[in-house]
């Protein structure tokens, strides 16, 4: 009996002095914009302590002896946070966490601001100086996907995005594929602001938002798509934006270099070269691509060369400096469009093999950075633009069914038609983003101005030489000589309030200033005079927008947003360049609104989802007609057709069965689905009622993703449906082939990685079942008429990183 009591008395106090000698860790995890971060894990490592944060982002560890210990915060999406803490005895240990975003793909990148679990996610609240709160956004993370990045395959990599179209013209020896959205014309991308590193890459913001030079996706980390309500932040575009982020060096090694070497269908191929490394304070960076083609057409070979090169100095740690230079040339060979009765003869045949086209691109930016504190960012990204375009080829007013053959008269082909465009531009954008305190929450404000400079000099109607090799020599003058500059400053201010830890509601406007002018020549419309120029205009633009944004867990929630948008028709767009279509001189400026709302996020890490639909207005809005001149010769004319609505339904879902049902297997499938369902039609105007042209009703692509090992695979069906590329429907084509109905296609697209150690293996098959299809009636260069899509092929591709 004595013994139990001792032992008891023994227990007793032992655990009084146990208790007496513990204390208790408590805490809050917030992000950076201030919200809970729930199901977090705290863990005190090399212990058997810890536990999960709840959804108001709190979270408390008991019973913990005092002393000093390591903890520990992880969670999905967030990087490690790694601290050494001491526990007093009797007493409470505060211990908060600041939760920094990030998501960790397939070669370990990590991206800072993206909310994901696959790779495609969505932009977080703010990131990279901008507020993204309300707005409906897309990311897609290149390294994660098995794509064709060689070719820039757009099916395969911004294919994933609800209702993105394309204009296909790499058959016609066109590599840069042009993409819009939600009914919007896809040619050239002249819809939508393309940015690299969030700064403008395109020859004219406004007279000519085109641009030749893209990054090769070998060398990017990830693709940013914000739609219509970026028009805010970035300039009134209906399109939204694409921004191409580039990688960066090594953070870990003073130089790695990476290299893959890819061959293909049709005489196709490519060599890229990257290297980059830490040196100090200096991050660098840089690419070489050279990229040769002969054709699946004839006279559709290409060659160009792309290369980049970026320095990084961290001058504090609060300031940091860059300096970026792009480089694009290249020599295209054009085989011309086709009609209707040609395509479907042969879609591989082409009737010219004279024309040709050359754009060197030169981007110089330099970026500065500094991070007053933890809640204030200033960032200025400055641009210089020095290109060109150079384009001779056979005056097509006779359309493609005009041949282009040797006169048995003089015994050589017609004088071929030259033309000139220099373009050189500067555009300086500076931000203030700032995390302030008011009525006790956290508030975000986004201020910033942007100037703009170009100028144009566009000289066209040359007459050029008899021969078929690239020469841009003429004969006389130009027919037509125009200098056009716009000047552009555009103060914006966006500011996200939020009411509790869920709701926030994001007011913003816009003022714009643009001037243009235009000085030169051109010949009257029957050709019997010169008419002299020397105009200016002035616009004062305002836009105003409203985001919300609800959060209904910390990894899902409600988003919507309104803004107005605006599309000048600058001097330079009444004078087009290689082009057949006739161009009303009295157009009016473009302007009306977007709208967005949906869900989205993710449920654990095998459910990926957004949920949305569009209202889109678009007024005097431009498109394209066929007239019949005095002759009663049909010809393509362009004119606002009238205002149009376009609206619809957008949907992305990514599951993976199997980390939803079964734990720590070695492999795993998923299934994605990206479907847009768009109405877009004239509300007013002669052609009301009728669809917008290039506006599918329904855009659908479907992909299984496996991943086993150290082998990954996808493969994509993508159906488009059928859409006009005139405004009157054309149902019978026009004679030239530039009016008339798109059909329907479905093509097929596989690809897959092998990685072994530091080497990889890519490979696929792009449009797998041979469809014969087209996605473009153009009036202008590299046809007019159809220019067909590339039926079967195939690439093969070797790389390594050192």
């Amino acid at each position: 009996m004595m013994r139990r009591l001792l032992i008891l008395m023994f227990c007793i106090f032992a655990a009084y002095y146990t208790f007496g000698q513990s204390g208790t860790i408590r805490g809050a995890i917030k992000d950076n914009a201030g919200n809970p971060v729930a199901n977090a894990t705290i863990v005190l490592v090399k212990t058997d302590f810890g536990n999960i944060s709840n959804e108001e982002g709190i979270y408390s560890i008991t019973n913990v002896l005092s002393g000093d210990y390591l903890i520990r915060f992880s969670a999905i999406g967030y990087k490690t946070i790694t601290q050494i803490i001491k526990v007093k005895a009797g007493g409470i240990t505060i211990v908060n966490f600041l939760a920094e975003e990030k998501i960790e793909i397939l070669q370990g990148v990590e991206v800072s601001g993206v909310r994901s679990i696959t790779g495609m996610g969505y932009i977080d609240e703010t990131h990279d100086g901008v507020i993204y709160s309300g707005k409906k956004t897309e990311v897609l993370l290149v390294d994660s996907l098995d794509a064709n990045t060689t070719q820039n395959n757009p099916r395969q990599v911004l294919g994933r995005v609800p209702g993105a179209n394309f204009s296909e013209t790499e058959a016609s020896g066109f590599p840069s594929n042009g993409i819009g959205f939600r009914g919007l014309n896809p040619t050239q991308s002249i819809e939508t602001n393309t940015r690299q590193n969030g700064y403008n890459i395109t020859a004219d913001l406004y007279g000519y938002p085109e641009t030749y030079y893209l990054p090769t996706l070998e060398a990017v980390e990830r693709i940013e798509v914000t739609r219509g309500a970026s028009s805010l932040q970035f300039g009134a575009q209906f399109g939204g934006v694409i921004n191409y982020i580039v990688k960066k060096g090594s953070t870990s090694k003073p130089i790695e270099v990476t290299t893959q070497q890819t061959v293909g269908s049709f005489g196709m191929y490519n060599s890229f070269t990257s290297a980059g490394g830490q040196v100090g304070k200096f991050n660098y960076f840089g690419y070489l691509q050279y990229q040769g083609v002969q054709g699946w057409r004839p006279n559709s070979d290409y060659k160009k060369i792309t290369g980049f090169g970026r320095l990084e100095y961290q001058a504090t740690e609060k300031i940091k400096i860059g300096l970026e230079y792009s480089v694009l040339r290249n020599r295209i060979h054009m085989p011309g469009g086709l009609t209707d009765s040609m395509f479907h003869a042969n879609s591989r045949a082409s009737y010219r093999a004279r024309n040709w086209l050359q754009s060197p691109w030169n981007i110089l930016a330099a970026t500065f950075d500094w991070k007053i504190s933890q809640k204030t960012l200033v960032t200025i990204k400055s641009a210089l633009n020095s290109s060109a375009r150079d384009l001779v080829w056979r005056n097509e007013d006779g359309g493609p069914q005009a041949m282009d053959v040797i006169s048995p008269v003089s015994n050589s082909y017609v004088n071929r038609e030259v033309g000139h465009e220099g373009l050189a531009s500067t555009t300086t954008e500076a931000r203030l983003l700032a995390h302030y305190k008011l009525g006790g929450m956290s508030n975000t404000l986004a201020a910033g101005v942007r100037f703009y400079y170009g100028k144009m000099n566009r000289a066209g109607g040359g007459m050029g030489t008899t021969g078929s090799d690239f020469d841009l020599s003429i004969v006389g003058p130009f027919n037509y000589n125009l200098n056009f500059t716009t000047t552009n400053f555009a103060p914006f201010i966006e500011s996200t309030f939020r009411f509790g830890e869920k709701l926030s509601i994001t007011p913003g406007m816009r003022y714009d200033y643009i001037v243009s002018t235009e000085q030169g020549y051109t010949p009257s419309y029957d050709g019997s005079a010169t008419i002299y120029s020397n105009s200016t205009k002035t616009r004062n633009i305002f836009l105003s927008g409203i985001g919300l944004q609800f959060k209904t867990t910390t990894s899902t929630e409600l988003y919507g947003n309104w803004s107005q948008a605006y599309r000048p028709m600058d001097y330079s767009s009444l004078t087009p360049f290689g082009t057949i279509v006739t161009v009303d001189p009295n157009l009016k400026d473009s302007n009306g609104s977007n709208a967005d709302f949906g869900f989205r996020g993710s449920v654990k890490n095998y459910l990926n989802f957004d949920l949305g639909g569009f209202y889109l207005q678009y007024n005097n809005r431009v498109g394209l007609l066929v007239k019949t001149d005095g002759n009663g010769i049909q010809y393509p004319f362009s004119t606002n057709v009238g205002n149009s609505i376009h609206q619809g339904l957008e949907t992305y879902i990514e599951f993976n069965p199997v980390k939803a049902f079964f734990e720590h297997k070695q492999w795993s499938i998923s299934f994605f689905n990206s479907l847009a369902l768009i109405n877009a039609k004239y509300v007013t105007g002669e052609y009301r009622g009728n669809f917008v042209a290039y506006a599918p009703s329904r855009i659908e692509r479907f992909g299984t993703n496996l991943n086993k090992g150290r082998f990954s695979t996808t493969f994509l069906i993508s159906t488009t449906a059928k859409s006009y590329s005139d405004a009157r429907n054309s149902n019978s084509p026009s004679a030239d082939a530039v009016a008339g109905v798109i059909p329907s296609y479905t093509v097929l697209d596989w690809s897959g990685t092998w990685r072994i150690k530091n080497y990889k293996i890519k490979f696929g098959v792009n449009n797998l079942a041979d469809q014969r299809y087209f996605t473009l009636r153009t009036g202008e260069y590299p046809g007019p008429g159809i220019i067909p899509s590339i039926g079967r092929s195939f690439y093969l591709g070797i790389g390594a990183k050192f």
